[in-house]
């Protein structure tokens, strides 16, 4: 295998963009990534998109070849990535493998999703579609609803609390607050957090992430080649996937995610790296508890420690291990095709010292972590400078 470094990120701002289409978008964010690279659109070989769920939400398939099209890189192949909200890490992993190979030298990853065209209830049954729709979301369950069961038995095996979990939402709105691209920019209280409207109990509208439209990308090509055109490369030293159960009742425990655990086991093992040796993560918090779990089956904390390790500030931009300094999908966003490529982003600007006003200091290896659907995909990554 060859040694696989990112030369440029773009992304657009995350939210709700009603003046704005799914291709605006789309194009916005590739054109800034390809700029970034100091890239010619006839240099790029090939192209991976994620997207979960366009053909329901704007009604369009067939997104490679839309976006070959639009952003003028017709005839090369565009592929598109689905892994429900895992699309935009898988689609980075495809995009990895392909250099690392030597298939291709110059490959584009992107990640889009046109998520507040529709209403919030459509836009969440269509999102229920990346559980088990028989036995879940035919039978009435929502995915606040099947995390709310997670969080339940978290509770109860590991004594966590409701403020732990909105010790986390905390967090990531004030990191969000540091964040131009993020959709909410504003600090809030735990106060805040446990007095709003309860969604599925114990979770709460401030327990989880928005709907969001938004898009991001990257520019991967072999390490060799990527002085050629970036000053300041990260390499891609580690990719783990892995799967699991697609509905809770088939899983081994709902207290933690076993698809992250033997993502993370095999991207440590790549690189040769633990837990320990992490700087900083982004990781797949579209509920609080699943940011706790996240902590804990990554190994950066023992099981049933990642709540109060989050109350206590071990997880904050200055603490022992900063988690979702972009403000993670709480606060940042979550167009679910999109966000895992947003996390690479975020890390690579770490790596490179362009996140402004949220630096995490001396950030040498970063750490994404990306979730389809209740935890059946999970994918990992790790990024150090080159």
């Amino acid at each position: 295998m060859r040694r696989v470094a990112i030369i440029g990120t773009g992304m657009t701002t995350f939210g709700e963009h009603w003046d704005r289409g799914f291709r605006d978008l789309v194009i916005e964010a590739g054109a800034k990534a390809i700029q970034d690279a100091n890239l010619q659109g006839n240099e790029i070989e090939a192209g991976y998109v994620g997207t979960m769920a366009s053909g329901r939400l704007v009604g369009q398939e067939h997104i490679g070849a839309l976006i070959a099209d639009y952003m003028g890189l017709n005839p090369i192949p565009i592929t598109r990535v689905e892994g429900a909200c895992a699309s935009g890490g898988l689609a980075l992993r495809q995009g990895f493998m392909a250099v690392a190979s030597g298939m291709h030298d110059i490959v584009v990853v992107g990640g889009i999703e046109k998520m507040t065209d529709l209403g919030v209830e459509e836009v969440s049954d269509i999102l229920g579609g990346a559980g088990d729709q028989e036995w879940e979301l035919f039978l009435g369950a929502t995915f606040p609803g099947l995390y709310a069961f997670m969080a339940r038995r978290h509770m109860f095996e590991y004594k966590t609390t409701e403020e732990m979990m909105a010790s986390v939402a905390v967090k990531n709105h004030k990191n969000g607050a540091k964040n131009k691209f993020a959709q909410f920019q504003k600090e809030i209280s735990i106060e805040t957090v446990l007095k709003s409207k309860v969604i599925a109990d114990p979770l709460k509208v401030f327990d989880c992430s928005p709907i969001t439209d938004g898009a991001a990308a990257v520019v991967l090509a072999p390490v060799e080649l990527a002085k050629k055109y970036c000053e300041n490369p990260i390499e891609i030293i580690a990719s783990g996937q892995a799967s699991d159960a697609i509905a809770l009742h088939s899983r081994e425990s709902l207290s933690k995610l076993r698809a992250t655990e033997v993502a993370a086991k095999k991207a440590f093992e790549m690189a040769k790296l633990s837990p320990k040796n992490v700087d900083f993560a982004e990781v797949h918090d579209c509920f609080t508890i699943a940011e706790i779990m996240a902590v804990e089956d990554l190994g950066f904390f023992k099981k049933g420690e990642g709540g109060r390790a989050t109350l206590d500030g071990k997880t904050a931009l200055d603490g022992e291990i900063p988690i979702n300094t972009s403000g993670g999908l709480k606060a940042c966003g979550h167009p679910v095709g999109a966000t895992g490529v947003k996390q690479v982003v975020e890390v690579t600007w770490q790596l490179q010292g362009r996140a402004e006003g949220r630096q995490v200091k001396d950030a040498e290896i970063g750490l994404t972590h990306n979730v389809g659907g209740s935890g059946a995909t999970a994918v990992v990554h790790i990024m150090k400078r080159v």
